[in-house]
């Protein structure tokens, strides 16, 4: 992933082919958060817990749902992937981007979360033909998140 181009409306980023495919196959797997994982308090302390957490667990499948909606027409614009010889370009707008990375995170930590939130140092008995995917989208989802976050913070070449 290589950011080649900004203006002030947009970044404008080149994904080699196989990047393009690692990157429709995370998004695919939105939402990942598991819903029971959001704490209702930090204190822990509510008066009717159980109406708490059903209130709080249809505000996220809604929220969950919308955001797939909108992911699903976002990939399936037909400007948003420009494919050339080499990959596609990918044009981001600032709020597009701030969303992509939300989405992102949601897998990100998702899967974090599915793995039994471990240690940043996964120990390779732990992985197994369970584990793998969720290590896999942990991983992929972290490197478009460090890729795009570090060509907008030093507009440098990632």
């Amino acid at each position: 992933m290589k950011l080649i181009g900004t203006t002030k409306d947009n970044l404008l980023f080149h994904l080699g082919k196989r990047e393009k495919h690692l990157l429709l196959e995370v998004l695919k797997l939105y939402p990942r958060i598991p819903p029971a994982h959001q704490p209702l308090s930090k204190s822990g302390q509510l008066p009717d817990e159980d109406s708490s957490r059903r209130l709080l667990e249809e505000a996220l499948a809604e929220q969950r749902a919308e955001n797939k909606k909108l992911l699903q027409a976002w990939l399936g614009d037909p400007k948003r992937f420009a494919d050339s010889d080499s990959g596609c370009r990918l044009s981001l707008c600032p709020s597009d981007l701030e969303w992509l990375l939300q989405v992102l995170n949601d897998i990100r930590v998702g899967s974090w979360v599915l793995l039994g939130s471990p240690d940043p140092k996964l120990e390779t008995e732990q992985l197994d033909k369970k584990t793998e995917p969720d290590l896999w989208a942990m991983e992929v989802s972290g490197y478009f998140q460090m890729e795009l976050l570090g060509a907008v913070e030093g507009g440098r070449e990632v």
